[in-house]
Order: structure tokens, then C-alpha cells, then sequence
């Protein structure tokens, strides 16, 4: 897998549905099935091992949705989404879903059997967390596509055929059922080139899979991969922890520091537009909760509520941007969408409090942004893996750098702020409330962004954070991996198994008929 970078691992992907590992992931993968099929699937099979994650989420935490949205060639902000049962049918696809125990070694394992009139693969892959994928294996060749690369697929007629001179510095594939080679690069392939192939003697055919994620794969050095590289690096460049983030960007994407700024711009743009929606008010009929950003922007401005006022904007940029995403309207997985209040709301609703602008929001998502990276590199950011203090911790770590950013903290604060908050949050479980990403959803999203403040403050007022910020996502990792089954985001503990969140389960059932 490539080096995280900020806008396909961390701050991304802009998206609509419940929970971006389930949704986000699994539209990628659609696509990529869609891709592979030639846009000929009439049949997919999808196999769940019960061990996993999926078993008991993949209905109601939207995989069923971005599966069938990929398959169709959709984006995961297209509104489509929202009714995709219907135009899954319309489209002739029949999709099977079965539970079976096929020791699969990730919680969010899609073991996959694509068929069409004329052609059949297989495909397993995985969603790794906040959108990001791997598939790990075509037709039982094991390999590794992160969707950041275009991938020139070539079917073989025999393993005679991998011989041929022409298919030299090709990746070979001979284990599985069906032999293949395959080319990688991040500049594409021309249809002149893709028809040479097709003519060649031995090839059965050639399918090409193009990227799915918006920075593709650069083998160019970047300039450090975690915290103390960053430190070291930076005692001969002197630079803000956002002026830091941009050079790694830059490295990691090849794209001009311009560029990644405007595409920054253009996230502060959605993230603060989706406050505003909420703040009005949302409804969508397959949640549990009522809209009650509007209620608390009542309240506030009322003066009914203790007198905290950032804290206050806070609660309320969090709650509207938390009810946006169960609405199914556009939001920014900010590192996941089950998490995507925290940062947005902390920073935002500071902003609007104190009055900084749009730049100033952006440097901040840029320092959210490396620490974020820090912790894709160490850890994970999938709650399937290691509880909420993966997701709504890290939302947390991030948004604490982000706001002594916003206030002008240096480096060394930026780094102690994430360190505090994410020592904060260690054993966070994952135990969403009727299989919805809304309960206890939304009151750890507002804590995570409370832990963030109170972080960033301990930080500008020169907290001794103790452990430096490596060995704090070290131990995250640790944690995060003893932590049982039951509390990543299975539904099968913690508050999702009392009675109570049983019969909202029931009754949402009822709802659905």
C-alpha cells in the first residue's frame, strides 16, 4: 500500500452514507468489480464471514448502498444513492449476499464472484477504513490494488503465454484459476497500446481498472513519515505544522502546493455548507434520532443553555454536521464519516466564533491533516478494527492540532495538543445503537471535538504532554488490536445488546417493511 496521504486516506472522501469504511469502501470496490467486468455484470455474489464486521452491518451502515452504487459507475456523492434498490433492479444486476466462515483476517472482507453471460472472475478485497481499499486478490492470484494506480489487466489463454517478450516488467499471476499479468502506472494507458495487447498471441483479454481515489501513487521520497522524522526535518526549515503537511502533500501527490491548497479551499467549502444545512434542519426516515441542531441553535440563542459560548458553537457546528451525514447529504469523512462532526465542528464553529477565514480554516485542516497521516501510517482509522478511539480518537488528535493551529500554537504545541487528545481516548468502543451511525454516534463525535479544545488549550498553555505523539498511536495501535470483537463496531456490545437499543433495532425493522 502506498504512504497515507491527506485527501485519500484522512481528509476524504467527500461523500453521502452512514459510515465511509461501509459505504465510501464498498462503492470503490463496486466500482472496480464494474471495472473489471467491462461494464457486463449481470450476476455478483458476496460472501461475508461471520467473524468479520459486515454480517451484522452491512444492511444498515450502507454497504448493501455502495456496493450497488459502484456497480452502476456512481460517484459516492451522487444522489442516486439514496434510492439505489431501485435502480440496482433497473439496471438487470442480481446481487446474493451469503454468510459463510471462510477465515477471513479483516473485519470488512468482501469475498466476491462477478458473472456475466460471456465471463467470470472472483475478486476479494477489503475496506481498510475511511474509504480507503485494498484488493487483495483476482481469480486466486494473490496481489495488491490500492485504487491509485491505473492497473492493465491481461487475461492469458495458457501460462505458456507469460513468456512472450512483449509482457517483460509485468507483474505475473499464475497461482490462481486463470493466469494473468498486469501493468501499474499512475499516467494511464492509451488505447492504441491497450489494442497491441489485445492482439497478442496468447491473450485471452485486456481489462484496465482506473484509479478510484482522487492522488494517485508517487515514488518520490517524501520528506519524513512520522512526528519525530518531521521534527528532525524540520529543526533546518523552521515551519508551522500546516506549512509541514503541505510539503508532505506535495511529495506524496505531486501535485503544486497551489493546488492542494485550492483543493483544501474547496473542503472548507463543504464542510461549512453542511453546517448551514443542518443548522436548518434535515430529516430522512431511516434514522433514529430527530434533527437537533435546530433545537439547540434555539436554545442558544435564548440563552437557556450554561454559559460556555465556543463550547456552545462547537456542540452546535458538530451536531448540524453529524445530522447532515445521517440525512444522506454531502459530507467530508473527516478521518471517517462516523466521525466526521469532530474536526469540522471543532474547527468551524471556532471559526465562526472568533471570526478567522476560510485560509485559516484551511492551514488548520492541513495540520489536522498530517496528524492524521501519522496515524493511517501507525494505526487505522477503521472502527471494525479497533473500536471508536480509532475513529472519533483520532477525529479528536487531529482537531486538537487543528485548533492550536488556528490560535497560532507552534509545532511542538500542535504535536503535545494531538498527544493529550488522543491519550484521551484509548478504549473508545464502538457499539452503534440499531446498527445506525447516529447513537451513541453523535454525543462521542461532540466529546471527541470537547476533548480537542480542552487538548489544544493544555497545549498553548504549555502542558507537558509527557509521551511523545509516536508512541502514543504505537500504543493506540496495541490497544486498538486487544480490544474485542464485541466493541468494534459489530453491534454486538456495549450499548447496541441493552433492551432498550434492541426494540429501536425492532422497530426500525418494522419501519423498513
Amino acid at each position: 500500500m502506498s504512504n497515507p496521504s491527506i485527501f485519500n486516506d484522512v481528509l476524504g472522501p467527500v461523500m453521502r452514507g452512514p459510515s465511509s469504511s461501509h459505504s465510501a469502501g464498498a462503492l470503490r470496490i463496486g466500482r472496480l468489480v464494474r471495472q473489471l467486468m467491462q461494464e457486463e455484470l449481470t450476476h455478483l455474489l458476496v460472501e461475508y464471514d461471520p467473524n468479520g464486521a459486515l454480517v451484522t452491518t452491512h444492511k444498515d451502515q450502507g454497504t448493501d448502498m455502495g456496493l450497488a452504487g459502484g456497480l452502476m459507475g456512481w460517484e459516492p456523492t451522487d444522489e442516486r444513492l439514496i434510492e439505489y434498490e431501485k435502480h440496482i433492479a433497473k439496471s438487470g444486476i442480481k446481487i446474493d449476499v451469503k454468510y459463510v466462515s471462510y477465515g477471513a483476517t479483516h473485519a470488512n472482507t468482501y469475498k466476491l464472484t462477478l458473472s456475466s453471460s460471456t465471463d467470470k472472475h472472483t475478486m476479494t478485497a477489503l475496506s481498510i477504513g475511511g474509504g480507503m481499499i485494498e484488493v487483495i486478490n483476482i481469480d486466486g492470484s494473490k496481489l495488491s490494488i490500492g485504487g491509485d494506480t491505473y492497473e492493465l489487466i491481461i487475461f492469458l489463454k495458457d501460462i505458456e503465454a507469460c513468456k512472450n517478450p512483449d509482457f517483460t516488467g509485468a507483474e505475473t499471476f499464475i497461482k490462481g484459476n486463470k493466469p494473468f499479468i498486469k501493468f501499474s502506472n499512475t499516467a494511464g494507458f492509451d488505447k492504441k497500446t491497450i489494442d497491441s495487447f489485445k492482439n497478442t498471441e496468447g491473450v485471452e483479454n485486456v481489462v484496465l481498472l482506473d484509479p478510484v481515489l482522487p492522488v494517485l501513487k508517487v515514488d518520490s521520497k517524501l520528506p519524513f513519515c512520522n512526528s519525530e522524522e518531521m521534527e528532525i526535518y524540520n529543526n533546518k526549515h523552521n515551519l508551522q505544522l500546516w506549512e509541514l503537511a503541505l510539503k508532505y502533500e506535495t511529495a506524496r501527490s505531486g501535485f503544486s502546493e497551489e493546488k492542494l491548497f485550492d483543493m483544501m479551499l474547496n473542503l472548507v467549502t463543504i464542510m461549512k455548507n453542511a453546517i448551514e444545512l443542518g443548522i436548518k434542519g434535515t430529516s430522512y426516515k431511516d434514522r433514529i434520532l430527530p434533527a437537533q441542531a435546530p433545537h439547540f441553535q434555539k436554545k442558544k440563542k435564548a440563552n437557556n443553555l450554561l454559559n460556555s459560548p465556543l463550547t456552545n458553537e462547537i456542540i452546535l457546528s458538530v451536531t448540524a454536521f453529524m445530522e447532515v451525514k445521517s440525512s444522506m447529504g454531502i459530507i467530508v469523512a473527516a478521518p471517517t464519516a462516523g466521525s466526521c462532526g469532530a474536526l469540522p465542528g471543532a474547527v468551524i464553529g471556532t471559526a465562526r466564533f472568533i471570526g478567522y477565514d476560510d485560509e485559516a480554516i484551511a492551514k488548520a485542516l492541513f495540520s489536522a491533516g498530517m496528524i492524521g497521516v501519522f496515524i493511517a501510517k501507525g494505526a487505522t482509522f477503521s472502527a471494525e478494527e479497533a473500536g471508536c478511539m480509532a475513529e472519533c480518537g483520532s477525529a479528536a488528535g487531529m482537531a486538537a492540532a487543528a485548533l492550536t493551529t488556528l490560535t497560532g500554537g507552534n509545532l511542538e504545541q500542535c504535536l503535545c495538543a494531538a498527544s493529550v487528545a488522543l491519550q484521551n481516548s484509548f478504549g473508545l468502543i464502538c457499539d452503534p445503537i440499531g446498527n445506525r451511525v447516529e447513537a451513541p454516534c453523535l454525543g462521542k463525535n461532540v466529546s471527541a471535538a470537547s476533548n480537542a479544545l480542552s487538548s489544544a488549550n493544555m497545549a498553548m498553555a504549555d502542558y507537558e504532554h509527557l509521551i511523545p505523539l509516536d508512541e502514543v498511536i504505537h500504543s493506540m495501535s496495541k490497544v486498538g488490536k486487544a480490544m474485542p470483537h464485541e466493541h468494534c463496531c459489530t453491534a454486538l456490545g456495549g450499548l447496541a445488546i441493552t433492551p432498550t437499543a434492541k426494540k429501536i433495532e425492532a422497530n426500525l425493522k418494522k419501519r423498513q417493511c
